[in-house]
């Protein structure tokens, strides 16, 4: 009961989900354990994070009743919790380590919470310090929650009409996308195959140009920026990032990461044999189209400036890797592109609200709702000048329902007034505490954060740490990250009377 009113939402439903997944990360958990114990460095981290695992899902599994029902509010109820209680089991080897920054129970939820959010913000100040088998760790939760928002994206926020669930449907001309099988289980296998699949694939392809043209991306490096390139999450245990590695080895990261924010769904289809979908899918083409639009731009004043010595070939490289890293929001970086002139760094900085293809692991605001948003712009436009025109939005062909373009206005909205409290919230508290932070800077941080990009400009550039921030503001951004990563809606709703009451 909620005073008189009577609770509508059943949490023993959700309860046991939660406990389900939290079981589930024993598994991943065992891979930097088997790390630790190979490297023979301390295990302790992994077997107490296992401990905790295995205790808080069995509590919650007891707790709950897995013959209740799953509706639509108690998903919105399991997604946030899950999302909220993997961060803090992620956290606990840091601590445990008890090594660098990260050792502090604030910034271990924050690189905790950057990593499964695929942010790739980080407060490591000396990587140097750290075991591999925790270096392996962010890379591996960062893995998770790449192949966590697909499963989200595809299975459970598509049976609640968020996420983009809807324009996902009608983009891909996949009727619905959110039973590309006839169950949810078998609509996460064939996701876990594809997202598999392609992080082998960046793994072997990694390790082959390292035997080829660098040692240090050996086994161990390759597997850990193929769980990162794909996931398009940025954690690297290189301090450089890929900035540490050959040219080729630069090159050859590229594709992964625009792979690994191009629709997984529209993949599905086309290595169903169908290849034409690319060209017809218009938000493919929006989205590349956005992507070389910006690295265009970059490239340009990048020459310009004579930024690289005004060398060609690296001028060239580090403005399509830097702007994909961002637009693909991924994190990665190839040089210290804070240190580029102003109208580059703002161009990065516009790049960051752009993001991949809806039912991707991208970030940000993603390409369908700006195409759907700029459609209705224009729509809007001509019946201005004929007002007795019936248009509707169409999207590759199909009409886009009109609830579902208030959704995209109402996302667009939302977005920005958190961005925007978000940086009120960090220029002030820098104030506060006598930070050198400018406003560029200042937004930079919460765009980065709040979008999940990771790295920003300043104390938080690529190759920065945002353990310069105040402890208060770094556990702003922590929130900030869970809210944006799954989408708003399922943390937002759950601050409302009407969800559990009404």
């Amino acid at each position: 009961m909620y005073g008189n009113t009577r609770i509508r939402v059943d949490w023993r439903a959700s309860a046991e989900l939660t406990g389900r997944v939290l079981l589930y990360l024993v598994a991943p958990l065992t891979f930097p354990l088997l790390i630790a114990l190979y490297f023979r460095e301390p295990v302790a981290p992994f077997l107490v994070a296992i401990a905790v695992a295995i205790g808080l899902g069995g509590l919650l599994r007891a707790l709950g009743d897995p013959e209740e029902n799953l509706g639509p509010r108690e998903a919105f109820l399991a997604v946030a919790v899950i999302w909220l209680l993997v961060a803090v089991v992620g956290a606990v080897p840091f601590v445990v380590a008890g090594v660098g920054t990260i050792a502090h129970p604030v910034n271990a939820l924050f690189e905790s919470m950057s990593g499964l959010t695929t942010t790739g913000a980080t407060v490591l100040v000396d990587f140097s310090i750290h075991d591999r088998s925790i270096m392996m760790w962010r890379q591996v939760i960062q893995w998770l929650g790449g192949l966590g928002i697909l499963i989200l994206a595809t299975a459970v926020l598509s049976e609640l009409g968020v996420g983009g669930a809807q324009l996902m449907e009608s983009e891909s001309q996949t009727r619905n996308v959110n039973k590309l099988t006839p169950h949810i289980a078998e609509t996460a296998r064939l996701i876990w195959g594809l997202y598999v699949g392609l992080t082998l694939l960046a793994a072997g392809v990694y390790l082959a140009l390292g035997l080829a043209f660098d040692p240090r991306m050996g086994p161990y490096n390759a597997i850990a920026h193929a769980f990162t390139s794909v996931a398009t999450a940025g954690f690297s245990p290189e301090p450089l990032s890929a900035g540490a590695f050959h040219p080729v080895i630069q090159w050859a990261i590229i594709p992964f990461m625009i792979l690994g924010s191009t629709s997984f769904v529209l993949m599905f289809v086309v290595l169903k044999g169908e290849p034409r979908r690319l060209l017809k899918n218009e938000e493919f083409r929006f989205y590349l189209g956005t992507l070389g639009l910006i690295t265009g731009a970059v490239a340009v004043v990048l020459l310009l400036t004579g930024e690289e010595g005004g060398a060609l070939e690296p001028t060239i490289r580090h403005a399509v890797f830097n702007v994909a890293s961002i637009v693909t929001t991924t994190g990665y970086a190839s040089t210290d592109f804070a240190l580029w002139a102003p109208a580059a760094t703002y161009l990065l900085f516009l790049a960051m609200f752009t993001g991949g293809m809806v039912g991707s692991t991208t970030c940000s605001i993603k390409s369908l709702r700006w195409l759907v948003a700029l459609k209705s712009l224009r729509r809007e436009l001509f019946t201005s000048v004929h007002p007795e025109a019936v248009r509707p939005v169409r999207v590759s062909g199909s009409p886009v329902d009109e609830d579902t373009i208030r959704d995209v206005y109402a996302y667009l909205l939302l977005s920005i007034v958190l961005f925007v409290g978000l940086a009120v919230v960090v220029a002030v508290d820098a104030a506060r505490v006598g930070m050198d932070l400018s406003a560029f800077e200042a937004m930079g941080a919460a765009a980065s954060t709040f979008l999940n990009i990771g790295p920003a400009f300043g104390e938080a550039g690529p190759y920065g740490t945002y353990a310069a921030f105040p402890m208060s503001t770094r556990g702003v951004m922590v929130v900030l990250m869970w809210i944006g990563r799954i989408e708003m809606i399922p943390v937002l709703v759950l601050f409302t009377k009407a969800f559990w009451t009404s």
